[in-house]
């Protein structure tokens, strides 16, 4: 991932329970913004979500569809493959599980698109029980456009990556295809206790 950021400063704190942070990752109190290309800038307005494939019937929210749906507020560390950590995040939006509710799918992967041809893919299991939520506000505030915003996804449990910024949808899949990243050699799970950083990991 190209690291382009602002402000970005790794500092150690003694106040962290070093269980939190995973091997090979140091701290930030900033948010580094890091990117493959230009950022989007969809407005709400005209931003809708989809989830297709391996299901009878597409689904599709406008904004204000996806805001007037049960909402979440979590707090959660985030773990970049660039090796900094960033810890009590807050995030709000709405849950992969809400989404999801009543879906039938023989699907065990999905595939995660945004804005401007980015893919990451996960394993469905990966985005439901409580563990992935399409956020829209970030400590408060809307979602920063170089953050992600309008939303993005939100899967902390793994490196960033697959967390995909400016999110359009989710396609299910019964075979596993690998995204933007993982086709060039980023790890296909990405889990950041493991150190799962590329594919030789």
């Amino acid at each position: 991932m190209p690291p382009i950021s602002r402000g970005f400063q790794g500092r150690r704190r003694t106040d962290v329970d070093p269980a939190r942070i995973p091997p090979g990752q140091y701290l930030t109190p900033d948010f580094p913004v890091l990117s493959a290309g230009p950022t989007p800038r969809t407005p709400p307005d005209a931003w809708t979500f989809s989830i297709d494939g391996a299901i009878d019937e597409p689904r599709r929210w406008t904004w204000a569809e996806l805001l007037a749906l049960p909402q979440e507020t979590v707090t959660v560390d985030i773990h970049c493959v660039t090796k900094w950590s960033k810890l009590d995040t807050e995030w709000t939006g709405v849950s992969l599980d809400t989404l999801l509710d009543g879906v039938e799918t023989a699907a065990e992967h999905v595939v995660a698109w945004s804005d401007g041809g980015y893919t990451t893919n996960l394993p469905l299991e990966d985005v439901t029980g409580g563990r992935a939520w399409i956020a829209h506000t970030y400590d408060g505030e809307p979602l920063a456009p170089e953050h992600g915003g309008p939303a993005r996804l939100l899967v902390p449990h793994l490196y960033f990556w697959k967390s995909a910024k400016w999110v359009r949808g989710i396609t299910l899949s019964v075979e596993d295809r690998p995204g933007f990243w993982e086709g060039y050699g980023y790890h296909n799970h990405g889990d950041p206790w493991r150190e799962q950083r590329y594919w030789s990991d």
